[in-house]
């Protein structure tokens, strides 16, 4: 028996962890994560990686039966936060 069938199920990846999963380079996980593409956790100076995140990008894919396009999401993620933006500033006081 291995200890990985004790072991409870990993709520985070590190971003090791999460490029081995996903087969890219550490690298492109954390210009993601800059480029504000890619969900994560930042604690002090390390980042983590939701497991559940990387399970819905997979549910997704899944559904879609077509490929998911990190660009898209981004674009999508940043108009949703401006508009968010925007609608805070028109309440005003």
């Amino acid at each position: 028996m291995t200890n990985s069938a004790k072991e409870p199920k990993k709520l985070f990846f590190t971003v090791a962890e999460a490029a081995r999963v996903l087969r890219v380079d550490q690298a492109t996980i954390y210009r993601s994560i800059r480029e504000d593409a890619f969900p994560a956790v930042r604690l002090r100076t390390r980042y983590v990686v939701p497991a559940a995140a990387i399970e819905q990008m997979i549910s997704n894919v899944m559904e879609s039966g077509g490929v998911l396009d990190i660009a898209e999401m981004t674009r999508q993620r940043r108009d949703a936060r401006e508009f968010e933006r925007q609608q805070q500033r028109g309440r005003g006081w």
